[in-house]
């Protein structure tokens, strides 16, 4: 593995777990007023977008860090329409 694929790893796990904190605090609390359904609904077409690029050029990286960011971004969308 070369050092820009680990960077794009890093890179896309950093992104990745930044949306960890929002889905658990939606989750535990049952609360999820404040969270914009519009910013997710953009972010989420963004990562599907974002991941079907990385499956054409086949970027591990990209392909990993997107597919888990767009069920982490599902989840909380998922918990805006429960809890709101």
């Amino acid at each position: 593995m070369n050092m820009i694929t680990i960077m794009g790893f890093v890179a896309g796990a950093l992104t990745t777990i930044s949306y960890i904190p929002q889905a658990l605090k939606i989750w535990r609390e049952k609360y999820a007023k404040g969270v914009s359904i519009l910013m997710y609904t953009i972010i989420s077409i963004g990562i599907f977008l974002w991941l079907i690029y990385g499956i054409e050029i086949y970027s591990l990286p990209i392909i990993t860090a997107n597919a888990i960011s767009l069920i982490l971004s599902i989840l909380i969308l998922l918990g805006k329409l429960k809890y709101n």
